[in-house]
């Protein structure tokens, strides 16, 4: 299974179709987001394209193949808006390797989870990147809208235990076997 795994669209409907085009054009067969699906968040500009009905619009299209973990600027009213849940964490398996996914709001690569197993992905901090810390792949998507850090508007892929962490434009920044 292929999974294209985002985070911090923070309502910007420009960026959400770059998503869902990139989700097409790399033929995942799941879309993962860690959070921050509508709202800008008081310490953030407004992105380009800010529009949360439209951002509503084109992930509800997309529900089937959606997983959303709740971030810090979700909050229980999006769910209205949504035809997918929010959910506070997520754990998925890609060739026998455990995969935690949480935003990035309660742990972090300077706050690991226990037993998160193969490999932490998270998303909050806006900076995209691929480590290993110990035995632990830990990745940050980045943000699809407001990077941070210099760092460009990124994803990642997860296919075979490897992920690909790409620019939203698909160009590959660097990658890591779990």
């Amino acid at each position: 299974m292929k999974f294209l795994i985002a985070s911090d669209i923070h309502g910007s409907k420009y960026y959400t179709e770059k998503v869902a085009e990139r989700f097409k054009a790399e033929q995942a067969d799941q879309l993962i987001l860690l959070g921050d699906i509508y709202n800008h968040g008081p310490r953030n500009p407004l992105p380009e394209g800010y529009d949360p009905m439209g951002v509503a619009s084109v992930l509800n299209g997309l529900a089937k193949k959606l997983t959303v973990v709740k971030g810090n600027c979700d909050s229980d009213v999006d769910t209205m808006i949504s035809d997918f849940e929010f959910v506070s964490e997520a754990v998925i398996f890609d060739c026998g390797k455990k995969i935690f996914l949480q935003h990035g709001d309660r742990f972090c690569i300077d706050n690991l989870p226990k037993n998160c197993g193969d490999a932490f992905l998270y998303g909050h901090y806006h900076t995209g990147f691929i480590r290993r810390v110990g035995g632990l792949v830990v990745a940050n998507c980045g943000s699809v809208s407001l990077p941070k850090g210099g760092t460009p508007n990124s994803y990642l892929v997860l296919e075979n235990a490897e992920l690909i962490l790409k620019d939203i434009d698909g160009n590959e920044i660097s990658r890591m076997k779990i």
